[in-house]
């Protein structure tokens, strides 16, 4: 089987002696366990520690899959002399901000009022009281490019805070002051907007859609130039955006964007799955980690597409993004680890890349003729186009390549499908990227709701499957059944209170997989962790959910977060999940909490969109209203020939829906409890129905569509359906 590369690789020799990380479970923790400095992890023994000898904090934050991490690592923290610096003068703490995100949140916000941005790493210097008064990022060993050095560093603020406490104590209570602002991502003030929910939210979707086309690359696809992100949630709006709009240009822009990064560096051409980012603007040189996150969203994306134009090349993407997850990030117990590392044998994108004559003899003789044309697509050349070496990347299309060797475009396709498999298989054989195998229930939530759309429109049961294992792992290993969560699971073991992005995300992945399979334990948990989201996350004097529960340990401040970036923001998340459990359970809180979310961010999401996708997606649900189908089927074994009501559905764009596919009958008297399910039942198509029907292979199921507390007469074909769908359209 092959192996992993050594995620502890900075400090390679074992025979140093360990320091305390050793007895941690966070791989980016474990990396540095060998580390010279005396590190800590976050908790209750440095702090005391530094209030005892009243000595500064230095806290540096980040996660596994981090290159920069990396070499600041390799740099500073194995050098003896830094260790030295740092044991003598500071307490140095390390935090994994995955695990941590709520520290990392805190310092973050100071590291962006002091310097404009963040990022990783993260390098604070608090009082023993946990104040800052310095941060940075990154900094190199010896100073160079304006940067200074970060033993000048240690040294200086060693000595001013045994010599100029005055100037540290300035310096604190500066950022205590501003951070006090900035804990919010939105001032308050903005959360009781006057006016109508339903009239304002329209305009802000008019606004934001126009003002996030404003900031699209149209040549490249993506926002801005380079770095360049996915940014998931945008793209997912804007497709929201042209099914309420109808305007065609919103939706091609998305579909420029995910042709661009489909054929881009970014995807792993031959392995599946995406890197987190591009160094450049068209989307060739990636910065090779690959997070769970987002894969998950853009499986989304992809499918959502497939299902708009049903381009096979969308839907294939999203399967392959699937396949990757189960074969390099799955765990035994059916869990999704974090990520995956940019570098093995310390080598960034070492395993990803390759030399033209190391493809032309992988093919040998037998398909070396082949080479050409797999070279010729996928842009390899003898100069490469990183550091020597190729990232394959679409450069022509198997149209173009099949006119030039004057084949068909079908044997160029099985040409390149053979060619990739061989590479593939020879891949496999190298030290692959460090992977960090934490598992985090707000990731797995959401690539939980990934498995659960691509099982909604293949109808292949295995995806299905390996979301419900997941949310098995979740009760089994990290719920407490009581309605908690915990944050993380590693080694057996489960810690961390959970934060407030594990209960929306997962609350969400619960109502995706209860759409497709409504046993109605998914959807009693989800009611059940939304409760207790509401209870101990809820702020009731402003509005809007704390990052943090209230009973979480005691912070320098404690944070609320809007914002939707790499990751959607566990308010946006909570919005969605609080509107969909209202149109099921009729539950009056449930809308209010979500309405109060939605009016804090309206105004700011109308004039910088670009940080509020998700909250968008969620005040388009508000706006549009959810389109409600239950679609009941009596004979589950029986072999048709034509397509059933539920696979039509499943292949269709209605981001508005919220669905119901029930296929025990037992099931639906246990659900109709529920305002949704309530007098919904099996119907038989009356003699009449049955003559007026194209098809008699439809008589197996029976659907029902709901709006405005309207519901539709019994629905037995697939035409129907579609009529009272159209009709309810916006």
């Amino acid at each position: 089987m092959q192996k992993h590369d050594a995620k502890d690789s900075h400090t390679n020799d074992k025979n140093l002696k360990p320091n305390r990380l050793i007895n941690e479970s966070s791989p980016y923790l474990l990396q540095h366990a060998h580390n010279p400095v005396d590190w800590y992890a976050w908790g209750e023994e440095p702090l005391q520690k530094a209030k005892k000898e009243d000595k500064p904090i230095f806290v540096s934050i980040g996660y596994s899959a981090c290159h920069w991490c990396h070499v600041m690592a390799h740099e500073s923290f194995e050098d003896n002399g830094i260790a030295q610096l740092m044991n003598e003068n500071f307490i140095n703490i390390k935090v994994d901000r995955e695990e941590r995100p709520d520290i990392d949140d805190i310092y973050q916000r100071v590291c962006q009022l002091a310097a404009g941005n963040g990022g990783w790493p993260l390098s604070v210097f608090l009082t023993p009281d946990q104040k800052p008064f310095y941060v940075g990022t990154y900094f190199p060993k010896e100073s160079r490019f304006g940067m200074p050095g970060f033993g000048t560093i240690l040294t200086q603020l060693s000595e001013a805070y045994k010599s100029k406490k005055h100037e540290i104590e300035k310096a604190t209570a500066e950022f205590m002051h501003a951070l006090s602002n900035s804990a919010q991502d939105i001032h308050m003030t903005q959360a009781g907007q006057k006016g109508d929910l339903l009239e304002t939210g329209r305009s802000t979707l008019d606004e934001a859609a126009i003002g996030l086309l404003h900031m699209a690359d149209t040549a490249y696809g993506g926002f801005g130039q380079a770095p360049k992100f996915p940014n998931v949630s945008n793209l997912l709006f804007l497709l929201r955006y042209y099914n309420i709009s109808g305007i065609s240009r919103f939706k091609d822009f998305v579909m420029l964007t995910a042709e661009k990064m489909n054929h881009g560096g970014i995807h792993d051409q031959i392995g599946g799955g995406f890197a987190r980012y591009s160094t450049d603007q068209r989307w060739l040189i990636p910065h090779f980690e690959k997070m769970l996150y987002d894969n998950a969203l853009l499986t989304q994306l992809y499918s959502e597409l497939y299902q708009i134009n049903r381009n096979r090349i969308y839907l294939t993407t999203a399967e392959k993004i699937l396949e990757y997850i189960v074969r390099e990030m799955t765990s035994p117990d059916g869990g999704f680890y974090s990520a995956q590392d940019a570098d093995s044998e310390g080598e960034e994108g070492r395993f990803y890349t390759w030399s033209k004559k190391e493809i032309v003899e992988s093919l040998g003789n037998e398909l070396g003729v082949y080479a050409d044309m797999f070279c010729e697509y996928y842009g390899v050349t003898e100069g490469g186009n990183f550091e020597g070496k190729n990232i394959l990347h679409i450069t022509r299309s198997t149209d173009e390549i099949a006119k030039r060797y004057n084949k068909s475009q079908e044997e160029i396709e099985h040409i390149l499908q053979q060619t990739s498999k061989i590479l593939f298989e020879i891949r496999e054989r190298r030290t692959k990227p460090g992977r960090d195998d934490k598992i985090l229930t707000s990731w797995n939530g959401l690539m939980i709701s990934a498995f659960a759309k691509v099982y909604r429109i293949t109808d292949n049961k295995s995806y299905l499957d390996h979301a419900i294992r997941a949310i098995e792992f979740i009760e089994n290993k990290i719920a407490t059944g009581d309605g908690r969560l915990r944050r993380t699971f590693k080694d057996g073991i489960s810690k961390l209170n959970a934060y407030l992005d594990d209960y929306a995300f997962y609350i969400n992945a619960l109502l995706d997989v209860f759409e497709v399979n409504t046993d109605p334990e998914y959807l009693e948990k989800s009611i059940m962790y939304a409760d207790h989201m509401i209870q101990h996350f809820w702020d009731g004097d402003n509005g809007s959910f704390f990052f943090t529960s209230d009973n979480h340990e005691q912070l320098i401040v404690r944070t609320k977060s809007i914002y939707d970036l790499a990751i959607p923001s566990g308010n946006s998340m909570a919005a969605l999940g609080l509107l969909r459990l209202y149109h099921i359970t009729q539950k009056e809180d449930y809308l209010l909490k979500a309405e109060q979310i939605m009016k804090t961010g309206l105004k700011a999401a109308a004039e910088n969109p670009f940080g509020f996708g998700h909250l968008l997606n969620a005040i388009y649900l508000y706006v549009i209203k959810p389109i409600e189908i239950t679609i009941i089927t009596k004979n589950t074994e029986q072999q048709i020939d034509s397509e059933r009501m539920s696979d039509w559905l499943g292949k269709q764009f209605i981001p508005n829906a919220i669905v119901a596919l029930v296929k025990d009958s037992a099931q639906l008297v246990e659900l109709n409890k529920y305002p949704f399910f309530s007098g919904k039942k099996e119907e038989v198509a009356t003699e009449t129905e049955k003559n007026n029907m194209n098809n008699r292979d439809h008589y197996g199921e029976c659907a029902f569509v709901c709006r405005n507390f309207s519901c539709s007469l019994p629905i037995y074909s697939i035409e129907q359906l579609q009529e009272n769908i159209r009709r309810d359209k916006w």
